[in-house]
């Protein structure tokens, strides 16, 4: 997995707006139209639409229109590769602190043996 990809930097900023990621905790229980989405929000429906057009535009929901009302869903695979990226960083700080402790702790035994 490339740890910089042009779509992945696209869905972490999407993410670092907290209507965005309201948004998507709402999608997570299923899909909903504009509408509904919008609710909950104190703005305007143009200003909440850009908010939407960002989560589509990298890929984390998509949107359709059914009759008079567009509706919009999560899309998993975005999602799956921002996991995937942050699980890879956990193991490698996870490794990096691993060796750090061990390191301290045979510097600490080396010191004990000195005095």
């Amino acid at each position: 997995m490339p740890y910089h990809s042009a779509p992945l930097d696209l869905a972490f900023h999407a993410l670092s707006d907290p209507t965005r990621r309201a948004v998507v905790s709402r999608l997570v229980e299923g899909e909903l139209p504009v509408s509904a989405l919008a609710e909950p929000f104190n703005m305007a429906l143009p200003s909440f639409a850009q908010h939407l057009k960002v989560l589509e535009d990298c890929g984390l929901i998509a949107s359709e229109k059914r009759g008079r009302s567009r509706w919009c869903r999560l899309v998993q695979p975005r999602f799956e590769e921002a996991a995937d990226w942050m699980e890879a960083e956990r193991r490698r700080w996870t490794q990096r602190l691993d060796r750090l402790e061990v390191y301290l702790d045979n510097k600490e035994m080396g010191d004990d043996r000195q005095e």
